[in-house]
């Protein structure tokens, strides 16, 4: 056997789904909604954690009839509100198998870096890194002192977690913590013989037409930004849409979200560590990146489109 420290997702047995206990954050829309809607047909039980109760409800009542889910109204940026989400799962339902730490936000600012506002970083990595944090240290204790099999999945995005995005900055910069804290812990969990793994998921497959664009209406009055947001914060979907429909030329692909969370169950079974779509056009890039910092220059960016 390769030695602990060079271990892979591959020494890890597939999941069976059935039977399960999974919590998604965010998982009240968008990605997250799909990613439950796939998890219910595959007979999981899911608990979904989101922080606007009436869209959570409304997922809740949707989705019931595909499974048992349920719903909790949690700030991922809070610990107590995570720690109450994290004894309510063990006390109900005995184990966590599967954690979907999907909440994000972008961070409002846009536009240049220096146009970044401290609130912008503060939200932004609150929800993106500091929620996956939190999610984590209340959840992966357990979760391994359980001896049962699961995944812990983080939401990143290639607009960071591959490569930077001049003119999200902020936003890019939190997806790469997102990837580089994953690959972390999935090493550890393997290097000490746990029953679990971890995934980075990178929504893929076009423009994604979820609330991330318009997350600035869950942002707290104390982490309000002073100025006017910059670049493309606060486009609606339909907006980002035309613009770069405007920007190349061409009508951009939509993602299918529902396709979208089927493929991310699938991949979780499999306990497949990267789990995204194109990931040909991923290694493309990273050799250019490779070549690029090899000549001591900087790198090229990835084209954000979702």
């Amino acid at each position: 056997m390769a030695d602990d420290a060079h271990q892979t997702d591959d020494v890890l047995a597939p999941l069976e789904l059935a039977g399960l206990v999974a919590v998604v954050t965010g998982g009240a829309s968008g990605i997250g909604k799909a990613i439950v809607r796939a998890l219910l047909g595959r007979g999981t039980t899911v608990v979904i954690a989101d922080i606007e109760a009436p869209v959570l409800d409304a997922t809740v009542a949707e989705l019931s009839t595909l499974g048992s889910v349920e719903g909790m109204v949690v700030d991922v940026t809070d610990e107590a509100s995570v720690g109450a989400l994290a004894d309510h799962v063990f006390a109900t339902h005995g184990r966590c198998n599967l954690l979907f730490n999907n909440a994000g936000v972008t961070s409002g600012g846009g536009g240049a870096p220096w146009a970044q506002e401290p609130n912008d970083w503060r939200w932004c990595f609150g929800v993106n890194v500091f929620g996956m944090g939190i999610c984590t240290a209340a959840f992966v204790p357990r979760m391994i002192e359980s001896g049962e099999p699961g995944q812990v999945v983080n939401t990143s995005s290639k607009d960071g977690g591959v490569a930077p995005v001049p003119t999200a900055s902020v936003y890019a910069a939190s997806k790469a913590a997102v990837t580089c804290f994953t690959e972390a812990l999935h090493l550890n969990l393997v290097k000490e013989g746990t029953a679990l793994g971890a995934s980075v998921f990178y929504p893929s497959g076009g423009l994604l037409d979820t609330g991330l664009y318009t997350a600035s209406r869950n942002r707290p009055a104390h982490l309000a930004r002073q100025g006017e947001g910059t670049g493309r914060a606060g486009m609606t979907f339909d907006q980002l849409k035309a613009f770069v429909a405007k920007q190349t030329g061409t009508e951009p692909p939509v993602a299918d979200l529902v396709a979208l969370g089927e493929f991310v169950a699938d991949e979780v079974a499999a306990r497949r560590f990267v789990i995204a779509h194109d990931l040909d056009q991923t290694a493309a890039l990273l050799h250019h990146r490779a070549d690029a910092i090899g000549r001591g220059e900087v790198p090229p960016p990835h084209e954000l489109i979702g």
